[in-house]
């Protein structure tokens, strides 16, 4: 389940609150002050001077951070969030097409939905029924990605169109998924850096969808905020496992040929496009919790501190995986979740794993509904996620502490030239 590493640590400056002066008089009425205190969680009795500061006005308002100002762009060779860096709020969202809707509809829709993420995208308002969620804020890193499945296809009467990679995952026995949350015509990503520009995103796309497509399902997620280290580091997951040391990185040589499908790759209309595998990945912490750190280590095959393998060394040193200790033991057990994991223990099978943890509160038992929203992009899924599921599937010690919950598999095309939209080339084609 690991995830790639977070952008490069941003600093932001303080940010400003209302902008008209303040008054001349006795101080700060009372209706202001409450509001204000409301608004900023203040601390009433600890200092009086930090309660009149906190809600006193600012003299003129401070330019975005960089948190805000930040910019992914919506038009390129590839769809935006699969290789931006990770953002600390996501939302996953499946769609069917309605009873009716066919091709036609489908490409309206497309239509509608690239415009609209272009214009969020690039820190600007939805189009004129849009609900000024998201006022004030720049991009904030929005990116918004979208997908087809493998149902889209009879539904536009696109068959033939259909990709032989898009097949149906297999069965996996750590298996135990809702079909209501699996699956789906569409499928849409969104990330960005702040909660209301995602969620304003969300809603955007929602609208759009009008009366050709409902919501199938949908599940929210989070990240570490860039920033809130004291330097860059890969993210950790909500095990406290650092998580995604071995991503593949854009500046290795086979990057695009593990997470791409070529320039002249098949079928036409997916090239530049990517292969994209939804877990949604319960994790068991009542009972991950219970274990040493030494024992939660050797599940993972890393050091909890600093993600450096048990072999020895940093986080990116290479794995010792004969390695043995005084009594003959294997350093890295033979099912550690890392060992299992390894290209070169899956005929090179990798894929480019960018997720979000989420939390959906405490269930009946008084257990946190807890995990991964699992997402990992590759050029063809038979090669990618599937052989390193059915190896972890036949031992890997960490499947006593997690729950694969829903699925889903989706074709994301390249992406859109200026003037057009995701999927015109299968759509119009």
């Amino acid at each position: 389940m690991p995830d790639q590493s977070l952008p490069k640590t941003r600093t932001p400056e303080a940010t400003t609150g209302e902008s008209e002066a303040a008054p001349a008089q006795e101080g700060i009425s009372r209706r202001r002050l409450l509001g204000t205190a409301g608004a900023t969680g203040i601390v009433l009795g600890t200092a009086g001077a930090a309660v009149g500061y906190a809600a006193a006005p600012s003299e003129a308002a401070a330019p975005l951070t960089s948190l805000g100002t930040d910019r992914a762009m919506f038009h390129g060779k590839h769809q935006p969030g699969i290789t931006d860096g990770l953002q600390a709020r996501g939302h996953l969202v499946a769609f069917d097409l309605a009873a009716g809707a066919g091709r036609k509809e489908a490409a309206a829709l497309l239509r509608r939905w690239s415009d609209t993420a272009g214009r969020l995208m690039a820190g600007e308002p939805g189009g004129r029924a849009d609900t000024d969620v998201a006022r004030d804020a720049g991009p904030s890193s929005l990116t918004i990605t979208f997908g087809f499945g493998h149902s889209f296809f009879a539904r536009t009467g696109l068959d033939k169109q259909r990709p032989t990679a898009l097949d149906p995952l297999p069965e996996f026995s750590s298996d135990h998924l809702d079909k209501n949350r699996s699956n789906g015509d569409l499928w849409v990503q969104i990330g960005a850096n702040d909660a209301l520009v995602a969620f304003h995103a969300l809603r955007a796309i929602q609208k759009d969808a009008g009366r050709a497509a409902k919501v199938r399902w949908q599940m929210n997620g989070f990240n570490r905020s860039p920033g809130a280290t004291s330097h860059p580091m890969t993210a950790r997951n909500l095990m406290g496992q650092i998580d995604g040391t071995r991503n593949p990185k854009p500046n290795e040589t086979d990057f695009d040929q593990r997470v791409f499908v070529p320039e002249k790759g098949e079928p036409a209309w997916m090239a530049n496009g990517s292969y994209a595998v939804v877990r949604r990945i319960r994790m068991l912490l009542d009972d991950w919790e219970q274990l040493s750190v030494r024992a939660q280590e050797d599940v993972i095959g890393r050091r909890k501190s600093d993600g450096a393998a048990l072999s020895g060394g940093t986080e990116t040193t290479a794995m010792d995986l004969e390695k043995t200790d005084a009594k003959g033991n294997l350093v890295v057990p033979i099912n550690a979740h890392a060992r299992i994991t390894r290209p070169d223990q899956n005929g090179g099978a990798a894929m480019l794993r960018r997720p979000f943890s989420f939390h959906d509160g405490i269930d009946t038992d008084g257990v946190p509904d807890a995990g991964l929203l699992f997402v990992c992009w590759q050029a063809d899924p038979l090669r990618g996620f599937v052989p390193v599921q059915r190896k972890l599937d036949r031992g890997d010690a960490l499947s006593q502490f997690i729950r694969h919950e829903s699925s889903g598999l989706f074709a994301v095309p390249g992406g859109a030239a200026e003037g057009e939209y995701v999927g015109q080339k299968l759509l119009e084609g």
